[in-house]
């Protein structure tokens, strides 16, 4: 432990490698200016403390992302957070621990818990086990989905190791043939992945001495850790309103439209505000860490969507708009009422079709169908996109690395020995191989064939190199999702967990493979030896998944009526959106099918031609970039991101939006236009508080006083945000309870 087990196979342990001449840097700029040239191999790296600091982080941050997961606002803790806290950690342990190193009887082994100062490389790979614990950003894991909605919201079975099994494959297939291209997408210089550079500068501001005056990182941490723990009892249990200042609904309390324009949980959120950190870092992350042009297009995005076209769409009255709520992720009868799906399923878990001609078709609110409209267009202009700004680009760089010779970090890279490709090639064929025996033995419970999963699988596999190219080159990466439900859902109707189970494993198994391949360049970056990186992936992402399984079935079962909304009290913040989401897509596409939603027999079959409008869009911008060059803007504009920008809505809220597009701003345009030297120093570490913080104090509250059923009920509880009135119809002669109806 107390040195590199794979370092010094070549005889360099103790030399360090420094490549300061201009030939010894990156042919990518971004990259020559952000990563150094220089490697010490005999730095420690399987230590002690990189073990306990690595697994504690995995542990809690999968604990606490799966834990908010079904809150009403599911804050996600990333990285970023743990990769703050585990400095001051690690240099506490290198300051206590006893340095006295321990032989092992009839071994030759030999090593020490503290081996020396607390290094860069354990940081390094701490973060990487991090990084398993928040699903690679994402929260929890994706396949817990399948569970939540089995139990919570179809109201059947589902075995305990069922759903582990699910939830562990999911998460490691993609490893296995990921793994064998990093020959194409990690050694070559020309494949950056440009998202890994913000951590490689954190790293290197975190390790940097400091020498300005004023408080340390460290200080300033601990100060807002303090005041976000404190205040987050506020909108967490005091002053839950704060969440949502719905102004516009308290000034109009009897009007339906000013309600629908102005709640934050439930209409366009017209002038709502969050005071909480949560309803500005779900979903969406934390908007102190996206960069100001994203935000900027996100907002235009969401201004357009939200303030011109829905509102346009709901009073033009397109698809019956007006039956149902302006804003909802619930599924509706032609009449405005909640559709019944457990009716129209039979008893072997398919679609009951008598029951559903009975009950008629399903029908959205207007904001969710055009949600699927805007997210068709999103993933089409995502490739004209990429083909139009970056298409050459990819292509002299996927020619440069196949011919290209290793550059400097690749050479630097050989001095620890590689991972043989056969560790790959078993690690695909064993979890193939128990994703395989899950479907086959577990069929009633999964439905999914054993051919779906390999076909799931073949898709994703395919996919995974040509998006990988694009998420290494321009950091942008077109989802499989709506792809592989389409699929399945043709050719299994009426099987909802079957389609949902091919959708994970064909599009999280390429998400998880691009995430595996972003942190081997990562540790490509950083001079992590291979093996030890490959490592400590598969442990953290087996850590990860077995406590998400652990906290969701502990959750599920111990909250009563947890996800039901017309059961909960109205106060409650266990309302699962997401997974709501997630259910309804299954009815959508599974259970409904597309061909009955989107196809010759759907009501909303004219959203296909949004496919052509996305392929379209990008065009025009594309055009004008090239005919006006000196137009700055112009280069930032991003039609994907536009299109997509709602993509989170539903499980999002209008709140969520207004809240994080504000911060954002005023973070990442005023402070870092006007006080550059106080965001590169405080505002990764403002973000990584408040994260911790709101956490913190939300388990502290569930476990004080939510375990105890200890409530408190007064007009700052009693209600999210005040709008009762902004799910109402408008349509004449629709009846629903606690709405006016209108004649």
């Amino acid at each position: 432990m107390a040195t590199d087990m794979e370092a010094g196979k070549r005889g360099e342990q103790e030399e360090e490698f420094h490549g300061d001449s201009k030939e010894e840097q990156s042919p990518i700029e971004q990259v020559a200016l952000t990563v150094d040239v220089e490697d010490d191999p005999s730095q420690p790296v399987w230590t002690f403390r990189m073990w306990a600091i690595g697994i504690l982080a995995c542990a809690m941050l999968s604990f606490l992302n799966q834990f908010f997961s079904y809150r009403t606002e599911p804050l996600v803790i990333t990285l970023t957070s743990a990769q703050i806290v585990a400095l001051p950690i690690g240099r506490f342990m290198a300051a206590v621990l006893p340095t006295r190193i321990y032989r092992v009887p009839f071994t030759g082994f030999e090593f020490s818990l503290n081996p020396g100062p607390f290094n860069k490389k354990e940081h390094v790979l701490i973060t990487i086990f991090a990084n398993a614990g928040s699903a690679f950003g994402n929260g929890g894991a994706y396949a817990v989905f399948i569970v939540d909605i089995i139990k919570a919201f179809y109201k059947r079975k589902i075995h305990f190791y069922t759903g582990l099994l699910l939830v562990i494959t999911t998460q490691v297939l993609g490893y296995g043939w990921a793994g064998l291209l990093r020959k194409f997408l990690v050694e070559p210089a020309s494949m950056w992945w440009p998202g890994n550079l913000v951590q490689v500068s954190l790293f290197k501001t975190l390790h940097d001495k400091e020498s300005v005056k004023g408080l340390t990182r460290i200080q300033f941490f601990l100060i807002f850790l303090t005041v976000g723990f404190a205040y987050y009892a506020l909108p967490g249990y005091l002053f839950s309103v704060l969440s949502s200042i719905s102004w516009v609904c308290w000034a109009f309390p009897n009007s339906v439209l000013a309600q629908q324009l102005g709640s934050g949980f439930q209409g366009l959120g017209l002038g709502a505000i969050g005071l909480d950190w949560a309803s500005a870092s779900s979903y969406l992350g934390s908007p102190l860490v996206s960069p100001f042009f994203a935000i900027a297009n996100v907002a235009v995005g969401y201004i357009l969507i939200a303030y011109v076209m829905m509102p346009t769409f709901y009073w033009a009255n397109i698809y019956n708009a007006k039956t149902f709520p302006i804003f909802s992720s619930h599924l509706f009868t032609s009449k405005g009422q909640i559709y019944d799906i457990q009716k129209v399923v039979n008893d072997k878990f398919e679609l009951d079709m008598a029951e559903y001609q009975r009950q008629g078709p399903i029908h959205m609110s207007t904001f969710f169908a055009m949600t699927y409209g805007f997210g068709f267009a999103a993933v089409a202009s995502t490739i004209t996109h990429v083909l139009c700004f970056h298409g050459k680009d990819i292509w002299r760089m996927s020619r440069s690395a196949l011919k290209s010779p290793p550059d400097v970090h690749a050479r630097m890279m050989q001095r620890y020995p590689t991972i043989p490709n056969l560790w790959f090639v078993i690690l695909m064929l064993v979890s193939l191989g128990v994703a395989i025996a899950t479907c086959l033995g577990f069929k009633e419970q999964i439905q999914l064939p054993w051919w779906g999963v390999i076909l799931s699988c073949a898709i994703a596999a395919t996919f995974t190199l040509p998006v990988g190219v694009i998420t290494a080159t321009t950091n942008i990466t077109p989802g499989l999702n709506i792809i592989t439900e389409y699929i399945v859902g043709y050719m299994l109707p009426g099987k909802p967990i079957a389609n949902v189970v091919f959708k994970t494993y064909g599009y999280m198994s390429m998400t998880q493979a691009l995430s595996f391949l972003s942190d081997f360049k990562l540790g490509h970056y950083m001079k992590i030896p291979p093996r030890s990186m490959f490592t400590v992936q598969i442990v953290g992402t087996i850590i990860a998944a077995t406590v998400n399984m652990g906290v969701a079935w502990w959750l599920l079962n111990g909250i009563d009526n947890i996800c039901d909304t017309e059961k909960l009290p109205a106060s409650s913040p266990w309302t699962c959106p997401s997974d709501r989401v997630f259910f309804d897509a299954s009815v959508i596409w599974g259970l409904v099918g597309p061909k009955r939603i989107f196809g010759s027999l759907g009501e909303y079959s004219q959203l296909s031609w949004f496919f052509l409008i996305g392929i379209l869009a990008p065009i025009p911008v594309w055009i004008l970039s090239r005919a006006l060059p000196k137009v700055e803007f112009l280069r930032y504009v991003n039609i994907p991101v536009i299109l997509g920008a709602t993509g989170y809505m539903p499980p999002a809220t209008s709140v969520n939006y207004t809240t994080w597009i504000t911060l954002g701003v005023v973070f990442n345009y005023f402070v870092y236009k006007y006080r550059k030297a106080w965001w590169k120093r405080y505002n990764y570490v403002l973000s990584a508080a408040l994260d911790a913080g709101s956490a913190f104090m939300a388990v502290v509250l569930y476990f004080s006083l939510g375990l105890e059923d200890v409530s408190l009920t007064w007009w700052g509880t009693s209600d999210r945000d005040h709008c009762p009135l902004a799910k109402c119809p408008t349509q004449p002669g629709i009846v629903v309870d606690g709405c006016p109806v209108y004649s």
